[in-house]
């Protein structure tokens, strides 16, 4: 991928990397979590791998940067893969994402086999809008869904 210049559309204010589009949109939405709370939220920047977390609820979402890919990749680990049951689990997972998870989807992480909530797209063209909606429905539904299928399958 070639070097691109990265525009927050809102503000017109131009990024030299992709990790600097998204702290600047986390920064961003630890200013609205503040003004919606009256108190003051701050989430820490993304890392020098381009990975950060951010607490919404009971769910803890992971934003990662893989600017080499052109993605931008939210993660919230809901559960280890249960030992007995598992189809029956991963059946209803994939019945969640039908129906449950919007833009998200529940996967395995095969290197931990653990349950996760995840959503990707493309941070090219990515405005603040797609980055909030995103995050919040990442953390939205893994809040909804994580104590539910803890206690139906753990």
């Amino acid at each position: 991928m070639t070097e691109n210049v990265f525009i927050d559309r809102d503000t017109n204010q131009s990024y030299e990397t992709a990790k600097d589009l998204v702290n600047a949109y986390i920064e961003r939405f630890g200013k609205g979590v503040s003004a919606v709370t009256g108190t003051e939220v701050r989430f820490e920047p993304l890392d020098a791998d381009g990975f950060t977390r951010v607490k919404r609820g009971s769910a803890t979402v992971g934003i990662n940067v893989m600017s080499q890919a052109d993605a931008l990749i939210f993660v919230a680990r809901i559960m280890k893969t249960p030992a007995t049951r598992t189809e029956e689990c991963y059946r209803r997972l994939l019945e969640l994402n039908y129906t449950a998870t919007s833009e998200a989807a529940f996967a395995v992480e095969k290197s931990t086999d653990t349950i996760c909530l995840r959503a990707q797209r493309t941070i090219s063209g990515l405005d603040y809008d797609e980055f909030e909606e995103m995050l919040s429905t990442i953390a939205t539904v893994a809040d909804e869904w994580d104590d539910p299928l803890i206690r139906e399958f753990s």
